[in-house]
């Protein structure tokens, strides 16, 4: 049982680069003051999350207006050398990490053929998106060289997949399948900002990957896909609303992870909370306060059966008679007739 964020964290303030592994000290210091036991840089390194894979990858340049717009692909990208294998190691042995595990993340290649333009020479998404796929998988085999414990790849853009875009499940599965050729270690698959469902459970679970993040914020319906889950393979429940500023429901988050653990027998050892999606657009003290309620939400999931967990929690949001009566009311004490003669 753990928690981590699914993706970016703030920085509070426009950080010129040379104050950039100072802010990454910083990301690392509050996670574990918060609690979470798998680590991220909260990609404060970079100004976008495409920025590392478009300036690493031969092919691709920013958008030529400046804006950030969109990626531009000037022919079929390909590796170059290693894009976040310094970035990662880095942060992996900074002390602040306190020795835990830092994980890597990685913009996937079925999310990035949606956000790069094909660029003059009209490339074709499906050609792009297999091209990146195969660039990104030495870059996989990088991570995994250097000792990355866990690499999770962002897949967002799943979200946009219907139950009759056959087409698009067939293109992201191939994607897939060439990305993580060969790859060791664990990789994990993160879909945030909406519902994967549509994708199905054949084409996500017949996938070399260890673990599945699910926005189940903005995706409740990814719930229907973690039923089908296979027992060895771990979920990572987003619950932590990465959309608003007010605090996430403690007992919410305790039920979510004993809920996943509960299905196909999986055990909490193969559960972990996280952020529903990035929290880099909140501010800096609510994202904090997001990730304390993140880790605590973890340590008392942590503690056993659902029984011994709500024990820990509010009585008022764990009780039946509450839910009655609109307020907390304890059980009525059991009243006995004295026998007749005692």
């Amino acid at each position: 049982m753990f928690a981590t964020l699914a993706g970016g964290y703030p920085s509070g303030s426009p950080t010129p680069p040379a104050d950039r592994d100072a802010l990454v000290r910083e990301v690392l210091a509050e996670q574990v003051a918060a609690g979470l036991d798998l680590l991220t840089d909260g990609l404060v390194r970079w100004d976008d999350p495409l920025e590392p894979v478009v300036r690493g990858l031969d092919g691709l340049e920013p958008d030529p207006s400046g804006a950030r717009a969109r990626p531009r692909a000037t022919r079929l990208p390909t590796w170059r050398g290693p894009i976040t294998v310094d970035a990662w190691r880095s942060a992996a042995t900074l002390p602040e990490a306190a020795g835990r595990p830092v994980k890597a993340c990685l913009v996937g290649p079925y999310t990035l053929g949606w956000l790069v333009d094909d660029g003059p020479e009209r490339l074709g998404r499906e050609a792009l998106t297999l091209a990146l796929a195969e660039a990104l998988n030495t870059e996989l085999r990088a991570l995994a060289a250097a000792g990355a414990p866990v690499v999770q790849v962002d897949e967002d853009a799943l979200t946009r997949i219907g139950p009759a875009d056959d087409a698009e499940r067939s293109l992201f599965r191939d994607a897939a399948r060439r990305l993580t050729d060969g790859v060791g270690g664990h990789l994990s698959l993160a879909v945030t900002g909406g519902s994967a469902e549509a994708v199905g459970p054949a084409a996500l679970f017949d996938l070399p990957f260890a673990s599945y993040l699910f926005d189940l914020v903005g995706g409740p319906d990814n719930w229907r896909l973690i039923t089908r889950a296979p027992r060895e393979r771990g979920i990572v429940c987003g619950v932590a609303d990465a959309r608003r500023t007010d605090d996430d429901h403690l007992e919410l988050m305790v039920w979510a992870a004993h809920y996943a653990a509960s299905t196909a027998g999986r055990g909490l050892e193969r559960v972990g909370l996280a952020t529903s999606g990035s929290l880099a657009h909140l501010p800096r003290e609510r994202a904090k306060a997001k990730i304390e309620r993140l880790g605590e939400a973890a340590r008392i999931a942590a503690l056993g059966s659902w029984q011994e967990s709500v024990k820990e929690l509010d009585p008022r949001a764990s009780d039946i008679r509450s839910a009655a009566f609109g307020r907390y009311a304890p059980p009525r004490p059991v009243r006995r007739r004295p026998r007749p003669g005692a």
